[in-house]
């Protein structure tokens, strides 16, 4: 037994230290991930924070555009075909008589003049026989002399009753079939003469010879199919276009009122200006295949830049518009509420002001010795007082690279001709007026407009196609644009649609 005045309780058991480690590396652990995530989503903050910034910066900055002034001009009206130069003249030359070509006097590619001698076939053959034909004259001569005195001796002796009527008869028609073998010989000589003359090839006009078809040395016959030389008279020169017979009437009735339609040559590409022409004849008939009627017209080609089968843009004017608003096709712009450009006005956008004077009112202090800093560092920040608005236009006419309005603006109007990719509504802008830079590229109706020392990047359209109509797809004229091509660089428009390009902007 245990001694007494002593308790029976035992001791309490010690906690282990594993366990104590393992609850702290819990809780570090915890916090560890806490803070991580309170780290990320205070830096997805800050990066929002500076995207944002960035692009209201970006939106505010303003946009770089090159302008045009609205012009107002008188402004042909014309249609646009395609046409192929054809000679006004062509001779294909060929002999006349048989013979050997022993001679050809020019050079190919060389300009003659009308008679001038060009080739020669060997002529002693038709020599000879003129010589022979000669000598049978000589001959049939002197039995019509003998014939002659028979004749009249046998009417003495027949008016002396000596001889009989028939005998006297028989000399008198002796002696005229003597005369006419002298006028067979003279016929003769004449033939032998013409086919002599037949040997020297010369040219029936003013022209260019062309290739040499057969060369001097060989044997060539009259009936040969192959020619020796093709001449062709290339001043002038013509153009050969067809016309749709909705628009022959218009033309007809032009040219039966005594007017001498005029008519512009561009190269193949619409831009370069070639000749000027006029309407020489129209066909005498309309091919019930195509629809169409040929025109022929007429060009001086004194310059030569006109050459056979060449193809060539035609511009047939039909009339000129006096006080017409005209402005470059690369300027219009088409949206869902229809056609529009981007009029640049001065000033700051109607809804900037307050927002301007709230954001100067909320900026901090530190925001101006930044500005002052930086103006010290002498790097200024891109300024614009101008803004732009997407102005309603009606479309009258394109012509070419040229766009008649009915109405939507004033002359002098600024519009933009390139950037508008970027623009909207109230868009700011910094306007650059384009470049002067030599552009021998230019048709006449650019150089009315004053485009012929200035630059537009944005694209322009074919001026010898983009000929499109207005909203109901017809000119003051009734005239329907017979090619259709979008102006800069936009989808063509269907048939009746305005003429108009692609937008490059944006109608709110």
């Amino acid at each position: 037994m245990p001694p007494s005045g002593q308790g029976s309780t035992s001791p309490e058991p010690e906690q282990p230290q594993g366990s104590i480690f393992r609850k702290i590396l819990v809780v570090l652990i915890i916090l560890a991930a806490i803070g991580a995530a309170v780290w990320k989503i205070h830096s997805n903050t800050v990066a929002e924070s500076a995207t944002s910034a960035k692009l209201a910066a970006a939106a505010d900055r303003p946009t770089p555009v090159q302008v045009m002034p609205v012009v107002q001009k008188t402004m042909p009206i014309y249609l646009t075909e395609l046409g192929t130069v054809t000679a006004y003249y062509t001779v294909t030359l060929k002999t006349r008589v048989d013979g050997q070509l022993i001679r050809v006097n020019v050079r190919e590619g060389q300009a003659v003049r009308k008679g001038e001698l060009l080739a020669e076939i060997d002529p002693a053959p038709y020599q000879a026989a003129l010589a022979q034909a000669q000598g049978q004259l000589v001959k049939d001569q002197a039995n019509a002399a003998n014939a002659q005195a028979e004749a009249s001796r046998y009417t003495a002796l027949f008016n002396a009753g000596v001889v009989s009527k028939e005998s006297q008869q028989a000399q008198v028609s002796t002696a005229g079939q003597a005369q006419g073998s002298i006028d067979a010989d003279k016929a003769a000589i004449e033939a032998a003469r013409v086919n002599l003359n037949y040997t020297k090839i010369t040219s029936p006009i003013d022209g260019v010879v062309g290739l040499r078809l057969v060369d001097p040395g060989n044997i060539v016959h009259a009936t040969d199919t192959t020619g020796l030389l093709v001449v062709t008279q290339l001043q002038p020169i013509a153009v050969i276009f067809t016309l749709p017979e909705d628009q022959l009437p218009q033309v007809l009735e032009l040219m039966r009122g005594g007017n001498q339609l005029a008519v512009d040559a561009y190269d193949r590409s619409g831009t370069t200006h070639i000749a000027t022409g006029r309407v020489l004849t129209v066909d005498n008939q309309i091919d019930p295949t195509t629809g169409t009627v040929k025109v022929k017209a007429v060009f001086n080609n004194k310059d030569g830049a006109l050459f056979p089968n060449q193809f060539v843009n035609i511009r047939l004017i039909l009339q000129q518009r006096p006080n017409a608003l005209v402005i470059p096709a690369s300027a219009l712009q088409s949206g869902a509420q229809g056609n529009f450009v981007f009029l640049v006005k001065q000033g700051n956008p109607p809804s900037s002001k307050s927002d301007n004077d709230s954001s100067a009112a909320s900026q901090p202090e530190s925001s101006g010795s930044a500005s002052s800093s930086s103006s010290a560092s002498g790097q200024k920040k891109p300024h614009s007082n101008a803004y732009v608005v997407a102005q309603p236009v009606q479309v009258d006419l394109t012509e070419g690279a040229q766009v008649i309005l009915k109405s939507g603006l004033t002359p002098g109007d600024q519009v933009v001709v390139d950037g508008q990719e970027k623009l909207k509504d109230g868009s700011r802008v910094t306007v650059h007026t384009a470049q002067k830079t030599p552009n021998p590229i230019t048709t006449s109706s650019d150089q009315q407009m004053g485009l012929t020392n200035t630059e537009i990047t944005g694209p322009v359209p074919n001026p010898a196609k983009a000929n499109l109509a207005a909203p109901n797809g017809k000119d003051q004229l009734g005239l329907r644009a017979p090619r259709r091509q979008q102006p800069a660089g936009g989808q063509q428009p269907g048939k009746g649609q305005p003429a108009t390009g692609q937008a490059k902007g944006q109608l709110p």
